[in-house]
């Protein structure tokens, strides 16, 4: 299994035996499920970044499962949504076409950069989900985004407290990519 993504899963700030991914490997263990994690992401990586070395990386890793959790600094540099969905989706077909399944990861904006940017920002994850038919989650911190004692200082980077809310979340998503094994 692959985790591609940014910061929210790069550890940022914290050491990595507390991120949400090392969290997701010992669940995987726990459940008896048999995957491995590499963690392939990049604090402050864009969708434009993440579809540059998706090749490379994809030939290295050979994953069985593709974690996407890249957009959310698209969003923060205001780069065009549909810049980003394209990305998106070429990351996820080229994902597919080297034979892993994905559960692409949505992100929220803060509703400083406008309704009609972050309905079209949102809509794209959900669109390319549905595009090219694979797993999604609509937003990597729901149930605990908006509680600011979660967070880092920053205001954007959770803390190693949350990190178990973001893999519950990603574990609703990402079973029923377990059980097509």
């Amino acid at each position: 299994m692959l985790v591609y993504g940014d910061s929210l899963s790069s550890a940022y700030g914290m050491p990595t035996q507390s991120s949400w991914v090392a969290l997701l490997e010992g669940r995987l263990k726990k459940e008896h499920a048999d995957y491995s994690v590499a963690n392939a992401s990049i604090s402050g990586e864009t969708t434009a970044g993440g579809l540059a070395r998706i090749d490379k990386t994809l030939e290295r890793e050979r994953p069985a499962i593709l974690i996407l959790e890249l957009g959310g600094n698209d969003g923060l540099r205001g780069l065009p949504v549909a810049q980003m969905k394209n990305n998106l989706s070429a990351i996820v077909a080229r994902a597919q076409k080297a034979g892993a399944k994905v559960l692409l990861v949505g992100m929220r904006m803060p509703p400083n950069y406008g309704e009609a940017y972050n309905r079209a920002f949102e809509r794209a994850f959900a669109e390319v989900a549905k595009e090219r038919r694979s797993g999604y989650l609509a937003f990597l911190l729901e149930g605990f985004g908006d509680r600011a004692e979660l967070f880092q200082p920053d205001r954007i980077h959770p803390t190693e407290s949350a990190q178990p809310l973001i893999v519950n979340n990603v574990w609703r998503a990402l079973a029923p990519l377990l059980k097509q094994r």
